[in-house]
């Protein structure tokens, strides 16, 4: 059952099933032996089956003598903000977009840097297999804290913006029912501008869609708000609010590669000469843009904490991911979908255009939505892939993450799911018809 739920980046499963009290009770000793820290910091999103499961979290820390300061219900970069500024480690209980039944912990050191398989998620497994936990453990019991770190947070993420370049702009979001009705409120409340909500109350049952706005049928209501009530722009957060998506003012869903491409301009406008990271599958857009401001591209792998381990001795100023994670090196390097928010309404403010127009000038390429299929052996998939487009005479061919190729007029990635028998194909061409002529051709190879 720990293999099933133990995965690359975090811990997630299915509750009671695979992800339950008694389990998260030892991942709490686990985690606070591991660490050997004095304090852990604890945070939940709004999933029925939170409050239980931090309860059992935090008495296991607290049995293993370690303090907990337990911060309430809030998103995920909240907890990475109290990590940050607190200098402590912390945990949040999340499953991000999944179904209502999943739940999962997102976990991360002092500073908000990240925990993965390869830097504490495998070994805290080995603890619980072997309960070296009770080598240990102490007769002092740890206390719990409750702490409200929301008005510190507030002002935290209105350091990025100026805010008195903000316009009276009226913006349609869309929370899911998930943390982003309890946060954009407190962050939006003194700001100018109105905001439309869509699905504010809190409810881990999703029931007017599920928190996944990666998907374009969890975006239509969002899309008739901005048209009806004529808003600039409107914007879309996942279960726990770190990840982003953007409607434009005539109801069109953005690709995350605009909106970087948009941040990257801004940014270096102000840091020339920047580093700036963008992964492996964001279009060739991103690193133009990049060149074009004057700064320097890295490319890194799919994933937060590759992303922010790259931030950590490269010192890049911001990073994205195609999925709409937007990292920035003044929030702890941590991906915030409210600071992006703020960004992206302070431009709109001060260049006085609409959002679309803003966006025209990296319109270059077309871009599939990525699309995943399912395969029996990923790995001879990949290269059989790699053989048969080797022979075709491409720019180039890296490995970094799955395959990459690059050809004069289109390029594509396939790369394969930590957590699934699936292989995830990204493609990008110069016109319609060629992307869709290389789509159909890879998605007949990759099926075969």
């Amino acid at each position: 059952m720990l293999s099933e739920i133990f995965k690359a980046y975090d811990i997630r499963g299915v509750y009671p099933d695979t992800f339950n009290e008694e389990i998260v009770y030892k991942i709490g000793r686990a985690f606070a032996y591991f660490l050997k820290s004095k304090k852990i910091i604890v945070g939940t999103d709004m999933r029925i089956s939170s409050p239980k499961l931090s309860k059992a979290l935090m008495k296991g820390i607290t049995d293993q003598g370690t303090n907990t300061i337990f911060i309430g219900e809030v998103c995920t970069d909240a907890v990475y903000f109290a990590s940050g500024f607190l200098n402590k480690p912390g945990v949040m209980f999340t499953a991000s977009h999944n179904p209502p039944r999943y739940n999962g912990m997102k976990l991360c050191r002092e500073s908000a840097i990240p925990i993965n398989e390869n830097t504490g998620l495998q070994r805290i497994k080995q603890i619980i297999e072997n309960e070296e936990y009770d080598k240990n453990k102490t007769k002092k019991m740890g206390k719990i804290i409750k702490r409200d770190i929301l008005k510190g947070y507030v002002r935290h993420v209105h350091k990025f913006i100026d805010v008195k370049k903000l316009k009276k702009l009226k913006i349609a979001v869309d929370a899911g029912n998930g943390m982003a009705g309890k946060i954009i409120p407190l962050v939006y409340k003194d700001l100018p501008g109105k905001i439309s909500p869509l699905y504010f109350k809190l409810d881990g049952r999703f029931p007017n869609h599920l928190a996944d706005p990666s998907k374009l049928e969890n975006l239509k209501q969002l899309q008739k708000t901005v048209k009806e009530k004529k808003c600039d722009f409107g914007m879309a957060f996942d279960g726990d609010a770190d990840r982003i998506f953007f409607v434009d003012e005539n109801g069109n869903t953005i690709n995350s590669s605009l909106i970087s491409s948009l941040i990257v301009k801004n940014i270096l406008l102000k840091r020339k000469h920047s580093k700036i990271i963008h992964n492996v599958v964001c279009s060739k857009i991103v690193p133009e843009t990049i060149i074009k401001y004057g700064g320097t591209p890295i490319v890194e792998r799919v994933g937060h904490s590759f992303i922010k381990e790259t931030m950590r001795h490269t010192k890049a100023v911001f990073a994205c991911e195609h999925s709409a994670h937007y990292y920035y090196i003044d929030n702890y390097r941590a991906d915030s979908g409210i600071i992006t928010s703020l960004i992206v309404a302070e431009i709109v403010s001060k260049e006085n255009r609409p959002l679309s127009k803003l966006l025209d000038e990296f319109r270059k390429y077309h871009t599939i939505e990525e699309t995943n299929v399912e395969v029996k052996d990923k790995d001879a998939k990949l290269a059989e892939i790699e053989s048969i487009y080797k022979n075709q005479n491409p720019k180039s061919i890296t490995k970094l993450d799955g395959v990459s190729v690059d050809f004069d007029e289109w390029h594509f990635n396939v790369r394969p799911s930590n957590t699934e028998p699936l292989l995830r194909l990204n493609l990008e061409a110069d016109n319609e018809e060629l992307m869709n002529k290389k789509k159909k051709e890879l998605i007949e190879l990759m099926r075969k």
